[in-house]
């Protein structure tokens, strides 16, 4: 149970194991916080509980590890609300590839964890956050794939449109009761893993069938396998970046629906604001070396 005496603002993170999770984990901490860090069972982590940490086992493909999660956060607080979920817990590399090639079992998965994943944790927390309504907060992760809709990455895309439904729903649900909510829309951050873009293109791109790759390679292989990637290294942000401009968010007294991260995706929100979607539509189309219908192709 938390210290009586001491009044730390508290927030509760999913997927903290490793990531942008993690490095808000430790911020927050550093700020007084006193921060739930929820981590996959036996996933690797440098978390460890301390004075304003405590690691919190969760699955969040699972309903039962996510209800046993909130009580465990509920003994802690002692009668005490929550001021913070943020819902960062998902994953990328799954269901990869164009449609009409898609793993319905892996994209199930996917949303599982990307969708479901957020829904069960509000559902479980929920009470807690209301309990230091008004003021108490909800940050959604979605992605700037919702504005620039990346090829082969349908499911994951739409994984990130549904959250984002989510919170648009979540943000009248709760206006009443003076909770806030956003979608955080990051862009591209340059972890270990989008250091070896090309190469995991290629390899994504290599696992669909050979009759699809045949049909798609000659228009969309070099936007894939080329184009996305260099961008991503071009225009990334670093962890450091994201995280800092994360928490600038959080120190906002007033919550827009969503909030951009990221040196690639904050120019697309200003040209979604000031661009019919058919422009912003043609705008990524050229970025991103989409090719347009030829005849006898």
């Amino acid at each position: 149970m938390l210290d009586d005496g001491v009044m730390n603002k508290t927030a509760f993170l999913t997927g903290a194991n490793v990531g942008q999770s993690n490095l808000l984990t430790k911020q927050l901490a550093a700020r007084g916080w006193h921060v739930f860090a929820g981590v996959l069972p036996g996933a690797p982590t440098d978390l460890v509980n301390g004075p304003n940490i405590t690691v919190v086992e969760q699955d969040v493909t699972s309903t039962e590890s996510v209800n046993a999660s909130a009580e465990v956060v509920r003994k802690a607080l002692g009668g005490r609300g929550l001021d913070l979920l943020m819902n960062i817990a998902g994953v990328a590399n799954v269901a990869v590839g164009v449609v009409e090639a898609a793993d319905l079992k892996a994209m199930e998965r996917l949303f599982q964890i990307n969708l479901f994943g957020q829904v069960r944790v509000v559902q479980a927390f929920l009470p807690m956050l209301r309990q230091n309504a008004p003021g108490s907060r909800i940050a959604n992760y979605s992605s700037g794939a919702i504005l620039s809709n990346p090829v082969s990455a349908g499911a994951y895309n739409m994984t990130k449109h549904a959250i984002h439904g989510l919170t648009m729903t979540l943000r009248h649900e709760l206006a009443p009761f003076g909770i806030q909510v956003t979608s955080i829309i990051p862009g591209g951050v340059l972890t270990a893993m989008s250091a070896n873009s090309h190469a995991n293109s290629k390899v994504t791109w290599n696992q669909q069938p050979e009759a699809i790759r045949k049909i798609y390679e000659p228009v969309l292989g070099k936007t894939v396998l080329q184009v996305l990637p260099d961008f991503l290294e071009a225009k990334g942000s670093s962890p450091e970046q994201a995280v800092e401009q994360t928490l600038k968010i959080l120190d906002l007294k007033k919550w827009k629906p969503m909030h951009y991260v990221g040196n690639d995706v904050k120019p697309m929100g200003i040209m979604k604001r000031l661009l019919s979607d058919a422009q912003l539509e043609t705008i990524m189309r050229k970025t991103f070396q989409i090719p347009e219908y030829k005849a006898g192709r």
